[in-house]
């Protein structure tokens, strides 16, 4: 929008929220349509980032076959589109294509370690296969794409309940609960900030690399180390809870970025606790803006009926 680019967003609210967006509604160069991509879409466009997926591991494990349909006719839907308007479509790949990986940092020629019928597989599975299908329309239909690998990534307009590591600890220790953490604490993650992440997927619609690349941030943190941090700057007096590990929950995960910084020049800049400060502020307003519009229903006096009193 702020490049003057006509932008239309496409949602079906499944976990997104029109409150995201609603700073540009009105604007004459933005527009807003609820679809699903399931569904398929009849629209003239020059650019398709095809994002469309839950991912935390408790929406999409919610509904996993909506997470398969989503990745799979969704992405079949929005490749199609491509072919009929000559469009370029970046898809948002994901770090769990690579599963829980044997090799560590993961570069991109690495080809994962996935369990295809565990709980994760809908997502991990149906993000494999959207990648098949870009490079099938790409060698049969001669569609232009871009494969972004994303890594963990973080900031204002998370959803608050989404179930991710950042925002479960924020909430939890702004709330005086318990920090839970799930086995040891000793997996490890690497979180980049949203504003780095948009700023290598537009770098990337806009090479010429159309072959997958990592984005995401290579500062590996311990679940452990992260549940400290925040409780530290939230100033928190929460304990810190260890509950039983989850199925198939990647132990270290790392990406390797030199392709991102070789071909697109682009490497993550905003440092984890300034990042992780900016959602912080944004959990507090979230949590203050819930507080102040609920809707609490008010009883209804109860019915009373006209005409004489009866006297038993």
């Amino acid at each position: 929008m702020m490049d003057g680019h006509e932008v239309t967003v496409v949602d079906n609210f499944f976990t997104g929220r029109k409150r995201n967006v609603e700073h540009w509604i009105g604007h004459e160069n933005f527009e807003l349509i609820n679809h699903d991509v399931v569904e398929p879409l009849y629209i003239e466009v020059d650019q398709i980032y095809h994002l469309a997926s839950p991912a935390s591991p408790p929406s999409y494990m919610y509904n996993p076959i909506k997470t398969l349909k989503t990745n799979t006719i969704g992405t079949l839907n929005m490749l199609g589109l491509a072919k009929r308007v000559g469009a370029r479509l970046l898809l948002a790949s994901t770090s769990e294509v690579y599963g829980d990986p044997e090799v560590h940092p993961q570069t991109e020629d690495y080809w994962g370690h996935v369990n295809p019928i565990g709980p994760r597989a809908c997502y991990d599975e149906g993000k494999r296969v959207a990648e098949t299908m870009c490079y099938a329309y790409m060698k049969q239909e001669g569609v232009e794409v871009r494969v972004a690998r994303i890594f963990n990534t973080f900031g204002p307009r998370m959803h608050m309940n989404d179930g991710r590591v950042v925002s479960n600890f924020i909430l939890q220790a702004r709330q005086g609960e318990p920090l839970t953490v799930y086995g040891s604490g000793s997996q490890t993650r690497a979180f980049q900030y949203v504003s780095d992440l948009v700023n290598g997927l537009v770098a990337l619609m806009n090479s010429n690399v159309s072959s997958p690349v990592n984005l995401g941030n290579p500062e590996e943190h311990t679940i452990l180390e992260f549940a400290q941090l925040i409780k530290n700057l939230v100033g928190s007096g929460s304990e810190i809870q260890f509950l039983s590990e989850a199925q198939d929950d990647p132990q270290k995960r790392k990406p390797d970025i030199k392709k991102a910084k070789l071909m697109l020049g682009w490497e993550p800049v905003v440092p984890l606790e300034e990042g992780l400060n900016k959602a912080i502020h944004y959990f507090r307003k979230e949590l203050e803006y819930q507080a102040n519009n609920q809707y609490i229903p008010k009883p209804k006096p109860a019915r009373v009926k006209k005409g004489r009193t009866r006297h038993s």
